[in-house]
């Protein structure tokens, strides 16, 4: 494994640790865990989180993809952020998939795609409404998610895959946080090393960069970022793409000059303004119901 990645996994561990130290499953969640949707166990497995008050009525899903440099990350980190959104009313699918550098892309965006056909797959079991699957990502998963989405609804693009997505799916909508979404232009990332086959050539930078696939039938985004992410500049870029296409977008920046918001500052379950952030995020994947 190279420096960059140990030293990632490292301390982005020490700073999760101290987000959500004494955070607990809430009351009103109920929670399946560690079901697999693969055979690399536990690499290949989710939880799924729906509101207790909700009983066996068909939810709305939505599916996270967690972030973390494509190098680090599971759903153990993100399981508190996913039951605050069942909490809003939906169904939560959190999952953890194969990471670089032990598994090079696109091993990731393959366990995302077998995700949504296990959602789809077991839609009776865990009462999800199938036609209101909608997505989030952040960082990473941003990135991940936007790649997804194009390979939904760019056949060409998909074409390059050696695998597909369920025949006529994409995503309701999708909710793509502080992510990185132009990677061939001014992107020296050194975890792209550690990601890609290759370890970043022009040509695997322009394969995993989405604002290059979109097509008009991407899905509405929803696209976030805060006043002190590291990756802002991309946002308005995907904005500006997304409004080429003529698809549904909302954009929004959080923070002011008095309030300083960090990259993925939504998954701080202590965040006012993430708060608030996760409820616009959900209020406008309702506008698609």
């Amino acid at each position: 494994m190279s420096e960059y990645s140990e030293k990632t996994r490292r301390e982005f561990t020490a700073g999760d640790d101290i987000r959500d130290a004494g955070l607990t499953t809430p009351n009103d969640v109920v929670r399946f865990d560690d079901i697999p949707y693969g055979d690399a166990s536990p690499l290949q497995s989710l939880d799924v989180y729906r509101p207790r008050v909700a009983g066996d009525r068909p939810l709305p899903v939505i599916v996270s993809i967690h972030g973390g440099a494509w190098v680090y990350g599971d759903k153990e980190r993100y399981q508190y952020y996913c039951m605050s959104l069942a909490q809003r009313g939906f169904a939560v699918v959190n999952f953890s998939y194969r990471l670089a550098p032990e598994w090079k892309y696109p091993a990731g965006i393959e366990d995302t795609n077998a995700v949504f056909q296990w959602v789809l797959a077991h839609a009776g079991k865990y009462h999800f409404d199938k036609k209101h699957i909608f997505a989030v990502g952040d960082s990473a998963g941003a990135h991940m998610l936007a790649i997804y989405s194009c390979i939904c609804t760019n056949p060409e693009y998909a074409a390059r895959y050696d695998f597909a997505p369920p025949k006529g799916f994409a995503p309701t909508a999708v909710g793509l946080n502080c992510g990185a979404y132009a990677m061939r232009d001014d992107w020296q990332e050194p975890a792209l090393k550690d990601l890609l086959p290759g370890g970043g050539t022009a040509e695997e930078l322009a394969w995993i960069t989405p604002i290059e696939h979109i097509t008009p039938d991407f899905p509405p985004a929803f696209v976030m970022t805060s006043n002190d992410d590291f990756l802002k500049p991309h946002a308005p870029r995907l904005a500006a793409k997304l409004m080429e296409m003529e698809v549904s977008f909302a954009l929004r920046v959080y923070g002011d000059k008095k309030t300083r918001l960090f990259h993925v500052f939504h998954c701080d379950m202590r965040s006012v303004e993430g708060a608030r952030c996760n409820d616009e995020e959900c209020d406008w994947f309702r506008r698609f119901l």
